[in-house]
């Protein structure tokens, strides 16, 4: 994806949020918002990341209560793109998180923006503060990712974010690659 005014060029660390966005955790009375947002770019999701089926429609509202069943676990953290109108423009989630012990924690990060939010910096900016309230907030030490070979706009959000390739990866079905990211050694 080439570089439009609000993208930072290549090579250097995306800028903060804008502030009429926010990153927010994800609650139980965000369930109606993100079954919308979900629906409403479904087809623009998979055209670049496996589609979540479905079955994961028909049942999202099980779904979803799991999710923050999940989140309160500590297991998982997930987070909304929020607009001041409270408008879904994306979700950024740590899963799986691992505490190996009292010094490396690790989870795997993941992301996508609406259609109508793309090509604004939005996913660059909010990996850039995840990355920041992953080791802040959550206390972890790494983080990793993977994303398809034919997604370019994800492999430069996480590029740009510090995140260097370590493997390949399949992705329901597709070519993939792995990443990670060691925090606290990457400023950006």
């Amino acid at each position: 994806m080439p570089p439009t005014p609000s993208s930072p060029p290549p090579g250097s660390p995306p800028p903060p949020l804008p502030p009429s966005v926010h990153l927010t955790r994800l609650r139980a009375e965000h369930a109606r918002a993100v079954l919308a947002f979900e629906r409403e770019n479904r087809a623009y999701f998979a055209r670049s990341i496996p589609d979540r089926g479905d079955d994961y429609f028909a049942h999202f509202d099980s779904r979803h209560a799991a999710l923050l069943a999940e989140q309160e676990t500590g297991a998982c953290h997930f987070h909304l793109l929020l607009d001041d109108h409270g408008d879904v423009l994306g979700r950024v989630n740590l899963v799986d998180v691992n505490l190996v012990d009292d010094t490396d924690s690790t989870a795997d990060l993941g992301y996508r923006v609406a259609e109508r939010a793309a090509g604004r910096g939005l996913a660059g900016a909010a990996v850039r503060e995840i990355r920041a309230r992953a080791a802040t907030d959550y206390g972890l030490t790494a983080l990793t990712a993977a994303t398809t070979l034919d997604n370019p706009a994800s492999r430069a959000v996480l590029t740009r974010n510090g995140f260097v390739p370590v493997g390949d990866i399949d992705l329901g079905g597709r070519p993939g690659t792995r990443y990670q990211l060691r925090l606290g050694q990457w400023i950006g």
